[in-house]
């Protein structure tokens, strides 16, 4: 009987504590990403979108905390195309082209499953005054207009 109260207690203890460590690895991941406008692959941005601290039903994303104005790059590994698009809530307008709410063609070669890369620019320390500025930049630095997914050239 003890030993089943010990046993009891150390899983009380220990599971909060793996919540945290799991949640705290998975913040410095994310801001790794975002202060470093790291790539990553589609797959690890996923892992990284729907984490939460404990895995629990109604527990928040860990990312949702993390969402931030700026401009995501999908890169089109296979076919060297780009997307570039600005959003208020960056992690969550990714989430979005990866599920079919976004481009429609990036949808379908992403679904088709081209390999897809995610860079992340935050409009903070850009150095750039807006975000359809920053958009632009990126649109024609990577041609996503000419030779990728953009059907315009950015706001304006």
């Amino acid at each position: 009987m003890f030993f089943m109260i010990v046993l009891i207690l150390a899983c009380c203890l220990i599971t909060p504590i793996y919540g945290l460590y799991k949640k705290n690895e998975i913040e410095g991941e994310l801001d790794n990403i975002i202060n470093n406008s790291v790539e990553i692959s589609s797959e690890e941005f996923m892992k990284l979108r729907t984490a939460k601290a404990f895995n629990g039903k109604y527990q928040p994303y860990i990312s949702s905390g993390k969402n931030f104005a700026g401009v995501y790059i999908l890169h089109n590994c296979t076919k060297e195309k780009y997307y570039v698009g600005q959003s208020k809530t960056v992690f969550s307008r990714v989430n979005n082209h990866l599920t079919g709410k976004g481009n429609g063609d990036v949808y379908v070669d992403y679904r088709n499953g081209d390999d897809f890369s995610i860079i992340l620019v935050p409009l903070s320390g850009s150095g750039f005054y807006d975000l359809d500025s920053l958009e632009r930049h990126f649109i024609e630095y990577y041609h996503a207009y000419d030779r990728g997914y953009n059907k315009t050239r950015g706001n304006r």
